[in-house]
């Protein structure tokens, strides 16, 4: 595999994990910050905002997996896939512990 093909994976990780929370508080009709929000990642955006941002993640996350071609027979590219969720994870839960106080 080549050295993007990785990085599709790493980035195919952190879209699937940002689709997670946004459309959890999207379908539950929980305010929840976007990038469209005001100010930017800090405000509150309204709950169909929140369904349609992770939508969009989850197909790029989706096709940024088939392009990386993250395949179990190839356990770095599985590795990687998961370090990217990760990185994304740990920073949304850092970013979003005070969004309640926006």
């Amino acid at each position: 595999m080549h050295w993007y093909h990785y990085f599709s994976g790493f980035l195919a990780g952190m879209f699937l994990s940002n689709c997670v929370p946004h459309f959890v508080k999207g379908v539950c009709g929980d305010p929840f910050p976007t990038p469209f929000s005001k100010p930017p990642g800090r405000g509150l955006s309204a709950p169909i905002v929140n369904v349609l941002w992770a939508l969009f993640n989850l197909a790029a996350g989706f096709l940024l997996l088939r392009f990386g071609k993250v395949s179990t027979d190839d356990n770095l590219s599985v590795l990687i896939f998961f370090i990217g969720f990760i990185c994304i994870s740990i920073m949304s839960a850092m970013n979003f512990v005070h969004k309640d106080k926006a």
